[in-house]
């Protein structure tokens, strides 16, 4: 598993992460009616690149991670903004109970493929949303295990958009979606692969 503790600090210096969050968001806001009257949880946050894409189109936003080092960028991030619409908690999904809380929206950023148990959270994540709320992922394509160069290996190697769909509707979604919100270029074996990165848009039944 990625050590995203170590990561943590140096997470915001690299320029394509930044602007995957941003082109992320363009695309959410282009997919769902967003409106500050919603209140909204981010499952996987980070350090907030995408929350802090979305941060005045939300109300009240819940940003969870399971990286203490994630939560603690985080936090200084939003008190140097003066940021009072978003709040960091440590929750794991796979492990911890279900917040009390329920949310008209809940959004991940390339997260599900580092869940073991990835069809599962759909199903925890239609639990947390409010009747008619949105679930937004952003994540990889189906790709041939390139594309983790560091030697993570416990990993989904994305996912089929078809196979996605069914898990989702299966765990009571509807009006399911997708779109090519961004593509990974990297340098593998000294030619350029390109990743691309699906944004699933779904609306609980």
């Amino acid at each position: 598993m990625t050590n995203f503790d170590e990561e943590a600090r140096g997470w915001d210096a690299d320029p394509m992460k930044v602007e995957r969050a941003r082109l992320v968001a363009e695309a959410i806001r282009k997919t769902v009616p967003l409106s500050t009257e919603m209140n909204a949880l981010e499952y996987g946050c980070g350090t907030g690149l995408l929350s802090f894409a979305l941060r005045t189109d939300l109300g009240q936003i819940t940003l969870a991670d399971t990286s203490q080092g994630m939560l603690d960028v985080l936090s200084e991030k939003i008190n140097a903004a003066g940021v009072t619409n978003m709040h960091p908690i440590k929750l794991d999904l796979e492990t911890d109970p279900l917040p009390n809380k329920r949310y008209q929206v809940t959004y991940s950023l390339m997260t599900l493929h580092h869940i073991h148990d990835a069809k599962n959270i759909i199903h925890k994540f239609h639990a947390l949303l409010e009747p008619d709320g949105y679930l937004l992922v952003a994540d990889l394509d189906k790709e041939d295990g390139s594309f983790h160069t560091d030697g993570t290996t416990d990993v989904h190697k994305g996912f089929e958009r078809a196979e996605l769909k069914k898990w989702v509707e299966g765990a009571g979604f509807r009006n399911v979606t997708f779109s090519t919100a961004f593509e990974i270029k990297k340098d593998i074996d000294d030619r350029e692969k390109v990743f691309p990165v699906f944004l699933m848009s779904a609306q609980k039944a």
